[in-house]
């Protein structure tokens, strides 16, 4: 499984979007330039898309396009879809 065989690239993410969210709290702790704080939270924001990023394109590669059985991709498409659509709203 992609999560499996990626742990150490995927927990490095998180890793570095702990030490992010750690210095935005920092940042509105100690009243920082709103600015700053902004700039902070865009880049939260990417990383964390990033992090996604790489989940499904894992998950699309090992689960949709390698999987042999018609109706194993299928059953693995629609999971993922609803997942895309609620982080997109």
């Amino acid at each position: 499984m992609h999560t499996i065989r990626d742990k150490n690239k995927l927990l490095a993410r998180v890793r570095r979007i702990q030490g992010q969210t750690q210095a935005l709290e920092r940042q509105l702790s100690e009243e920082g330039d709103c600015v700053e704080i902004l700039q902070q939270i865009a880049a939260i924001r990417g990383a964390i898309n990033g992090l996604m990023g790489a989940v499904i394109e894992g998950h699309l590669v090992d689960h949709v396009i390698h999987e042999p059985d018609q109706a194993h991709r299928e059953a693995e498409l629609a999971p993922l879809l609803h997942v895309i659509k609620a982080y997109l709203k």
